[in-house]
């Protein structure tokens, strides 16, 4: 078949046929375990019964409506997010992607506070579109506008000091991941949090929280900015929301936004009937009891057993986890591939990431151990 797609994504050597739970099936008739997740988006996996009879019954009673009209679904799905926010986080703006949540949560920003600058970490990833790729690290690279949108400037992680130098009367936000997912899940310090607000507070910047990635519960927590006991001013979200179709949002406390006034933002996929269906199931999967406790526990069980073979360390919370590795990280990636495991890497070249669905069980964990103690033994790849 001719191949008519933009040549930009670095493709994996197989071709995804189908899925079911935590595996995906090749065209060529293998079954992977997937730790990488859709990219961190399949949060519930394959073939999950209630995110497929959600779909097919909204797509039979409402396949789409524009944000013009009132939507009961929709209504419902920004209930059930503003329900898992945080104290004081009780508006929910619902759009495509986490990109467009950062390019909205950024705008709110300069509206509210009518500054011109915007601080962000070292190793952050907030999208490439023109706002959230101006806050991006290295966005030279692949940014392609003449020009930022913005003044932009960037702290090392967990430089506390650095941080209190950067904010200052033209900040309108900090903008960062709690754990940061292409850096290589390196979760920020609480104590870089906790000076993130108070700093922000004091000085009149908002605080984001950028939760595209280690959102959703993927940390343990819906948020990852709660283990740290910090509420931001703005929560983005996506790529888990909808547990893998299209879906961002931008969560925010009232006094932020309702004075915003007709036409202040909008969009015309975004809050569709199909994916709120889809935010109301995952929302009752996180609310479910001891379903975030499990992703704790399987975080854990992967830090201590999973640093074997080639494995010298690991970082990450809950099932957004780095694997360090003592030789290239893409060779090791390479050889789990050909043992039926599905992992990623990252910035960091020396990081295998892994982002599995949040149905993931322990015999998952033990299957990725075993492949690791091969590798190990056989030092063929390391």
């Amino acid at each position: 078949m001719y191949n008519a797609e933009f040549p930009v994504y670095g493709q994996r050597p197989m071709t995804i046929a189908s899925g079911s739970g935590v595996d995906v099936m090749t065209a060529d008739g293998r079954r992977l375990l997937d730790l990488y997740g859709g990219h961190a988006a399949a949060l519930l996996g394959y073939g999950h019964a209630g995110l497929i009879a959600a779909l097919k019954a909204q797509a039979e009673t409402l396949f789409f409506q524009t944000n013009a009209v009132d939507v009961a679904v929709r209504q419902r799905a920004h209930a059930a997010l503003v329900d898992l926010a945080p104290e004081g986080i009780d508006r929910a703006f619902l759009v495509n992607s986490g990109a467009e949540a950062n390019e909205n949560a950024l705008r709110l920003a300069f509206r509210h506070t009518g500054r011109t600058q915007v601080v962000t970490v070292a190793g952050a990833f907030h999208g490439r579109t023109a706002a959230a790729g101006a806050c991006t690290q290295g966005h030279a690279k692949w940014y392609a506008f003449p020009r930022t949108p913005f003044d932009v400037l960037t702290v090392p992680a967990d430089d506390v000091d650095a941080l209190d130098a950067a904010i200052t009367q033209d900040t309108a936000a900090v903008i960062l991941e709690p754990i940061q997912g292409v850096a290589g899940a390196r979760p920020l310090s609480h104590a870089f949090l906790q000076a993130a607000r108070t700093l922000t507070q004091r000085r009149g910047a908002l605080l984001i929280s950028d939760e595209i990635q280690c959102g959703m519960g993927r940390s343990g927590k819906v948020f990852a900015i709660e283990w740290a006991d910090v509420i931001p001013d703005l929560i983005t979200t996506a790529k888990g929301l909808a547990g893998g179709f299209p879906a961002g949002a931008v969560l925010a406390p009232a006094h932020l936004v309702d004075d915003l006034g007709l036409g202040a933002l909008g969009t015309t996929f975004g809050g569709g009937p199909m994916a709120c269906a889809l935010i109301e199931v995952i929302a009752q999967a996180l609310s479910a009891p001891g379903f975030l406790a499990q992703v704790t526990a399987l975080g854990d069980t992967i830090r201590s057993t999973c640093q074997v073979g080639p494995i010298v360390d690991i970082q990450g919370r809950g099932l957004l986890m780095g694997l360090r590795t003592r030789g290239p990280a893409r060779q090791i990636r390479d050889a789990l591939l050909e043992r039926g495991i599905w992992v990623g890497t990252a910035a960091d070249p020396h990081i295998l990431r892994l982002m599995p669905p949040l149905i993931l069980q322990t015999e998952h964990v033990v299957r990725l151990r075993d492949a690791l103690l091969d590798l190990g033994l056989s030092n063929a790849e390391i």
